[in-house]
């Protein structure tokens, strides 16, 4: 059984169509596989990405620098049972403005040892040429 997970998405920027789809456990699951799949991304993809449980435990420097250069703030950050959604992009001049990112902390943890849901919505813009 899968407990902890990244669930990425890749999508045409220009035509909005679904490419690829993963679930990643990142608790005990291997690293290798999430980076396979974040290095798939050629320029013009957005990546869709939520977490539950613990998105952070095999996050090593490099898969973490991947998620930065496709537009992340928080990857760098990301820890222990923290909430984490992002929406990003191969090529990505700027940082997303797409990101949420809730620290897990037994202080103002909503959930049980867990942090607040995040929930994220809004409009992405087109890829134009």
């Amino acid at each position: 059984m899968k407990t902890s997970a990244a669930v990425p998405t890749f999508q045409d920027s220009r035509t909005g169509i679904l490419q690829h789809t993963g679930h990643y456990d990142m608790y005990s699951g291997n690293i290798k596989d999430v980076k396979k799949f974040l290095e798939k991304m050629v320029d013009g993809t957005l990546i869709l990405m939520a977490s539950y449980d613990d998105p952070a435990t095999k996050l090593d420097e490099e898969t973490r620098n991947l998620f930065s250069s496709y537009g992340s703030s928080y990857a760098k950050k990301v820890g222990f049972r923290d909430s984490w959604t992002f929406v990003g992009g191969k090529a990505i001049k700027h940082k997303s403005p797409f990101e949420q990112h809730i620290k897990n902390d037994k202080e103002t943890n909503k959930y049980d040892g867990w942090p607040e849901v995040l929930e994220m919505e809004g409009c992405i813009p087109r890829k134009m040429d």
